[in-house]
């Protein structure tokens, strides 16, 4: 049987970190291409994953009242046709299962689609346009992966704690978990690069202040592993309880498509995982019956080295 190591090294042309935690320990932690330890990355859509983390956090602490709250309820000021009942009816529990209703064009998977990312940022409204967008042409229920509907998850976080993500998250997960506490950048524009690129840094943010709900956060590969480990861990960290146990399951149960609350649900190595994934090769995968945690960023292959991984256990 292979080592990990030989493993880890067989993909290092296009690897740039990975950590491997099994039993709770280090195992394996590895740097290419100039990377380190201290480095913060742009992990994208890793930053979901969060947002849903938080989210099971604010229930729990009384924020939220429940996943059934529809949406349009935290944003009163917006008014809706009062005959749009697709819009109405659209709740945090669809948000977070990529079941609420977005038009096509929103769609990052459909072959017709247009990226709608780059329109958002040109936004002053984030919030009111994705709002306006919601239930437009598209089919309540259905599996879409859309990435502009947690941003309105992390809106409702602002509104209801009183904190943005980003605040909300020092204080009760990556403070707690001994991760980097994200201090507030400010946006220098929103251009490109200060909302997708080189120059974002901590956790970005729309023009009215909200953290980005879909993609924006940075995280060191460590960080990546504290938290694929208390996911791992049923929501504890060091006996402390930093998220309900129910919430970890049901996050990590198949709502649709192998998804659930902003986690990917599959199949490796004959092991069943939840992930969180982000463009660029980004993922945090944990295969509980393994009790095992790998964080890393692979172009392309992610799967494959992570199989290897797991077999090597």
């Amino acid at each position: 049987m292979k080592s990990i190591d030989s493993v880890i090294q067989s993909h290092e042309k296009n690897l740039h970190g990975v950590v491997v935690l099994h039993q709770g320990e280090i195992v394996a932690e590895r740097y290419f291409h100039g990377e380190g330890p201290q480095d913060a990355h742009h992990v994208a859509s890793v930053t979901k994953s969060v947002v849903s983390a938080l989210v099971g956090i604010a229930i729990d602490a009384g924020f939220i009242k429940s996943l059934d709250q529809r949406v349009l309820d935290f944003f009163p000021e917006y008014q809706a046709d009062p005959m749009d009942f697709l819009k109405h009816s659209v709740t945090i529990r669809q948000l977070l299962t990529m079941t609420a209703p977005f038009p096509f064009s929103w769609n990052e998977n459909h072959k017709q689609s247009h990226e709608p990312l780059d329109r958002l940022r040109r936004q002053k409204d984030w919030v009111t346009y994705i709002l306006q967008m919601m239930g437009s042409g598209g089919r309540s229920g259905e599996f879409q992966y859309c990435t502009a509907g947690t941003h309105l998850l992390s809106a409702i976080l602002t509104r209801t704690t009183g904190m943005c993500a980003r605040e909300f998250a020092n204080e009760r997960l990556f403070g707690p978990l001994g991760m980097r506490v994200l201090p507030d950048y400010e946006m220098g524009s929103f251009s490109f690069e200060d909302v997708f690129g080189e120059n974002l840094h901590g956790w970005a943010k729309d023009p009215a202040g909200n953290s980005i709900g879909g993609w924006g956060l940075t995280m060191t590969f460590r960080d990546m592993a504290r938290f694929g480990a208390l996911f791992l861990n049923k929501g504890l960290w060091e006996g402390e309880r930093i998220i309900p146990e129910a919430w970890v399951r049901e996050s990590t149960t198949p709502s649709g498509k192998e998804y659930g609350y902003l986690w990917w649900l599959q199949e490796i190595a004959g092991h069943f995982s939840f992930s969180a994934l982000g463009s660029g090769g980004y993922a945090i995968t944990c295969i509980p019956d393994k009790e095992l945690v790998i964080a890393l960023r692979l172009v392309p292959g992610t799967k494959l080295l992570t199989s290897g991984i797991v077999e090597c256990i």
